[in-house]
């Protein structure tokens, strides 16, 4: 499996964010994760990226505790993935708005804080954080698409999670929100979240510090978006990832070192 020589997920150093080993996954009598090992630095922005169905939900569902799996070794923020003490420091957002269609943006978000123990001024810094703000007293079933997905964050983020699990946050947005929301991305991640993207948009993958290329429930490739293009010679992360794949890297991957 290709990776970049200067990750410190392969070199000794800070405990890593999310840690997982041989992990085996079998849905519908076939393996959907097929033997993945990887280790997610903290404080960073790692896109998990393939087409859809090569197994990033399933990864995600892994990694938060809501997946049976078959084999394999998962450490979340130093614990095992499902204890009860990361309730409140791992958040996750899936493809589906988790918001009550039938409450404000801002009881939404209340319901969520309460649950976890934040308070108003935690509920007011989601919202703001969102940029749902004009938008707070609207009726969830009264948003777009677009302002759904952003109450689905701001609900994830009045825990202030330390690591932050997105499943295909931006799929169906127009390009001006898609930018906007990486943008927030990016701040949260300076602010020390971690976050785990997943995306079938290839040009999604520059927005990441990190990234992880699946294909039919194996990870081919583990790097940098330049130590990627580096090692294929190709320009484009797209014409990176056909690269990889022509190689036959689609066989089970090196154990990392």
């Amino acid at each position: 499996m290709m990776s970049s020589s200067g990750d410190e997920l392969l070199t000794p150093g800070p405990t890593p964010a999310i840690e997982v080993e041989d992990l085996r996954v079998v849905r519908g009598g076939r393996a959907a994760l097929d033997g993945v090992t990887v280790r997610v630095a903290r404080g960073a922005i790692t896109g998990l990226l393939g087409p859809s169905g090569c197994g990033k939900t399933t990864l995600m569902r892994s990694i938060v505790g809501t997946q049976i799996v078959a084999g394999g070794k998962i450490r979340v923020l130093g614990k095992a993935a499902g204890s009860p003490e990361l309730r409140h420091r791992v958040g996750y957002v899936t493809q589906d708005a988790t918001v009550y269609p039938d409450l404000r943006v801002v009881d939404n978000v209340r319901y969520f804080a309460a649950l976890c123990g934040s308070d108003s001024r935690d509920v007011d810094e989601a919202i703001a954080a969102v940029g749902l703000d004009d938008h707070r007293k609207a009726l969830a079933a009264n948003l777009s698409g677009g302002q759904r997905t952003r109450a689905s964050l701001a609900c994830a983020l009045v825990a202030h999670p330390d690591l932050l699990v997105l499943d295909e946050p931006t799929v169906g947005l127009d390009p001006v929100l898609r930018v906007d929301l990486w943008e927030r991305f990016r701040g949260l991640a300076r602010r020390g979240t971690t976050l785990l993207v997943s995306s079938h948009v290839m040009d999604e993958a520059d927005h990441c510090e990190e990234l992880l290329l699946m294909r039919e429930g194996r990870v081919l490739a583990h790097g940098t978006p330049h130590r990627l293009r580096e090692d294929t010679r190709c320009q484009s992360l797209e014409e990176a990832f056909l690269s990889i794949i022509r190689r036959g890297t689609a066989e089970t991957p090196a154990p990392m070192r």
